[in-house]
């Protein structure tokens, strides 16, 4: 008979509506001297992401997009859901004038702090892309991010609270 030989079943990443980890789950087995079985469980909440885990440029962003009035700014934190992507941050312009205006904005703060970008898809008046590498900046119409849904398409991704200074 052996004495504290432990199985451990862990169950992680447990995601909620909405994106936000949920918790994690330890459950540990020992068996006793006299071969009683003692559980021992444990469930911890999973740390958020905050602005500082994020790749450089995010704040600058959020920034600018709150200077230039864009709505329902949300940065999502793909990290844990995807293996190429770092970080969407996804806002809405209510016109084409300011998407397009947004879209310059962006492109001229990125510009002065040395960052360019990989590509950008449009410009057009529902949805604007601009690719940074590790940060994706989408600039939609709100037809458009209703249409997209991309807060639904990657609902596993944390979003991230970022306040503009």
């Amino acid at each position: 008979m052996k004495t504290g030989v432990a199985d451990t079943a862990r169950m992680a990443d447990n995601r909620q509506a909405g994106g936000q980890p949920q918790k994690e789950f330890t459950l540990t087995t020992d068996r006793s001297e006299n071969n009683e079985v003692v559980t021992q469980s444990a469930i911890t909440q999973a740390a958020p992401s905050t602005i500082a885990d994020l790749p450089e440029g995010v704040q600058s962003i959020v920034n600018v997009l709150d200077d230039r009035r864009a709505v329902d700014v949300v940065v999502l934190d793909l990290r844990g859901v995807s293996e190429s992507l770092d970080c969407f941050i996804v806002a809405t312009g209510e016109s084409s004038l300011q998407l397009r205006a947004l879209e310059e904005s962006v492109h001229y703060q990125q510009k002065l702090e040395g960052r360019l970008p990989r590509g950008v898809e449009g410009p057009s008046d529902r949805w604007v892309l601009l690719d940074y590498g590790p940060v994706v900046v989408h600039l939609m119409s709100p037809e458009a991010r209703d249409f997209y849904d991309l807060e639904g398409l990657w609902a596993d991704a944390q979003r991230v609270e970022v306040t503009p200074i």
